[in-house]
């Protein structure tokens, strides 16, 4: 497969991420700055993806991080996703997208 075929993969795993939301604020997990990076392997049937959560004590500390697996796990020809939660950097303001911003009233 070629890095094409990554890159669409990566854009659909993001689109994925994308329809997760935290359920405390109304803005998705992506553009929340919670995915700190997806990498995909050469074979295109694993994925890892680091995230964090707002806060070390987040109410979803246990839901959210398996709510990713198992929707990216639903995209075709995935056979495994590794989820790494940390908390290095910890998550700040900063990381969210400017559309997270807006939307909550940091703009």
């Amino acid at each position: 497969m070629s890095d094409l075929d990554t890159i669409k993969l990566t854009e659909e795993i993001i689109a994925v991420l994308k329809t997760i939301y935290d359920p405390e604020i109304p803005v998705d997990i992506y553009e929340l700055g919670l995915i700190y990076d997806v990498f995909v392997s050469k074979d295109k049937r694993a994925v890892k993806i680091i995230m964090t959560l707002t806060t070390p004590n987040c109410p979803v500390a246990e839901s959210l991080p398996q709510e990713v697996k198992d929707k990216v796990a639903t995209i075709e020809g995935i056979e495994e996703v590794v989820l790494d939660l940390t908390f290095d950097p910890p998550w700040n303001q900063s990381l969210m997208s400017d559309e997270a911003k807006l939307a909550l009233g940091f703009m």
